[in-house]
């Protein structure tokens, strides 16, 4: 059992029956009343956030995750199917329960959050970055060249990101899998 006082970002615990975490949080002291702290919680299997306060001293059940290094290997109508890169395990999870997944290509490396205790799947984490092939773009425009032009482009993982006109197909570009956002160009064909 933890208190309020072990409150961090990241911190995982059970609440209303379910896994949540601690995305961020506020200890409040008022002039009149007793403290109190504001948080606000990602649930960890379907990725909703709530708004939450606990009273100052409040106990809750804390649990240990731990990050493990996964391979994705495909998508049917299982769900997304995965290995351990140390023990050559394989599971499926459910997409609902695999964040960005559109930036996810087969033979890419995801981090998949566990809970300990029960060897229970419950989140992925894809690298803030990612290097993707675009498969298909139209060609830019000859003379087009106005500052901070862009066209769609979409890539061999399925994601569409807008890129600047001189990206062509085949080119390997990186995107920041938290904004959806065009990095760089890492190769070009």
């Amino acid at each position: 059992m933890a208190d309020t006082s072990d409150f961090r970002n990241g911190f995982t615990l059970i609440w209303q029956d379910d896994v949540w975490q601690i995305v961020d949080f506020l200890h409040v002291k008022p002039g009149k009343g007793g403290a109190f702290v504001r948080t606000k919680l990602k649930n960890v299997r379907d990725g909703r956030v709530v708004d939450n306060t606990f009273r100052a001293g409040e106990k809750v059940d804390e649990i240990r995750v731990e990050r493990r290094p996964h391979q994705f290997l495909y998508e049917d109508e299982l769900g997304l199917h995965f290995m351990n890169t140390e023990t050559y395990e394989q599971f499926s999870l459910p997409p609902e329960q695999v964040d960005n997944k559109e930036y996810i290509k087969e033979g890419g490396i995801v981090d998949i959050l566990f809970w300990a205790g029960k060897e229970e799947p419950l989140n992925t984490k894809v690298p803030s970055s990612v290097d993707l092939e675009v498969a298909q773009t139209d060609p830019g425009l000859r003379g087009d060249t106005a500052t901070g032009a862009t066209k769609p482009a979409t890539l061999e993982s399925g994601a569409t990101v807008q890129v600047p006109l001189f990206i062509e197909e085949g080119d390997v570009i990186r995107v920041n899998t938290e904004s959806g956002e065009y990095v760089t160009r890492v190769s070009s064909n």
